[in-house]
């Protein structure tokens, strides 16, 4: 299903994504409310919407929504108009709402990667550093404030990834364990099959959010860095498309897609080591998934379609529709 998406939206015009860009975002946003409403629960978040035959998750879907929302906007701006204070107004408003709704879910994970999509393309669009190192400064001073406000069990996991022993049984069980998997693989691992965490069911959410976990310690150090390559590989053929594109939309959508895999990829990883507290995001491509998955495809076929029409000039115009 996947490939097939990837597929059909490879074939679709870039212009079109430009001119449904709006509408995509706000009918992502409309999900995102229904959430709200009507979502189904699932370990303790209610994040999906039931169809019967599919679970969908919004919030999947938002981040797509939020980099050609973003690519929409600035490709009506000219350089010296971005960079002005009064046109991040729009730009930050399209950031914070979905965020706001994601974390009412509550989804801290994919709240964290919009913000980082976001960033990353208010940054590459013209933002001063002054104006990124206030904000970075606003941030760290309002952590005290904005721990307090977390849900009980995402004060849990933080205090657990300072302190993973306090509670080796319960809130610590999961990095616990995904580290003496992680170390136990060495540097080529125990074979495919022999890990003895992953296949006496030790190592908890091994098809999903700790499968990079499960893969070293069958495969090691060695495997580990294999797949890494693997990723850099896809991440630098973003990176190419991102700057073979003439219009500044395709541009922009290219490298906010990528930047979306790359914070997948990122946050996963150093969560499993134990480097940031444990929040649920898979590892793209090969963790178990169903919108995340195809998100993830969705947006490799977006990519695609900027590289079939890499050489096409799209004018700069503002307004909702081309």
């Amino acid at each position: 299903m996947g490939l097939g998406i990837l597929v059909a939206f490879a074939m679709i015009d870039i212009r079109l994504w430009m001119s449904v860009a709006y509408l995509f975002y706000g009918a992502c946003i409309l999900l995102l409310l229904v959430v709200q409403f009507m979502g189904k629960m699932g370990k303790g978040a209610e994040r999906w919407i039931d169809l019967g035959v599919i679970q969908i998750q919004p919030s999947e879907l938002m981040k797509l929504a939020l980099v050609l929302a973003l690519a929409r906007y600035f490709h009506g701006k000219s350089y010296e108009d971005a960079v002005k204070l009064r046109s991040l107004i729009v730009p930050l408003g399209l950031i914070g709402l979905p965020v706001v709704l994601v974390l009412m879910q509550p989804n801290l994970g994919t709240a964290t990667i919009l913000c980082f999509i976001g960033a990353t393309i208010l940054f590459v669009s013209g933002l001063r550093w002054w104006i990124i190192i206030l904000v970075l400064t606003g941030v760290g001073a309002a952590i005290p404030l904005a721990y307090e406000m977390l849900h009980p069990y995402q004060r849990e996991r933080i205090d657990t990834f300072l302190d993973p022993s306090r509670d080796p049984l319960g809130a610590g069980y999961n990095i616990t364990q995904a580290n003496i998997a992680m170390g136990s693989g060495g540097l080529f691992g125990k074979g495919f099959m022999n890990g003895t965490q992953s296949q006496l069911d030790f190592l908890p959410e091994k098809h999903t959010d700790f499968i990079f976990v499960m893969l070293g310690e069958e495969f090691g150090l060695a495997g580990c860095l294999v797949l890494m390559g693997l990723y850099a590989l896809v991440l630098i053929i973003g990176l190419s498309i991102a700057l073979g594109a003439r219009a500044h939309f395709a541009r922009v959508v290219a490298l906010g897609l990528t930047m979306n895999v790359l914070a997948y990829i990122l946050i996963n990883m150093a969560m499993v080591m134990g480097l940031i507290p444990v929040v649920g995001i898979p590892l793209p491509l090969v963790s178990y998934g169903g919108t995340a998955m195809l998100t993830v495809m969705m947006g490799f076929g977006i990519m695609m379609s900027v590289y079939v029409h890499r050489e096409r000039e799209i004018p700069r115009q503002t307004g909702f529709l081309i």
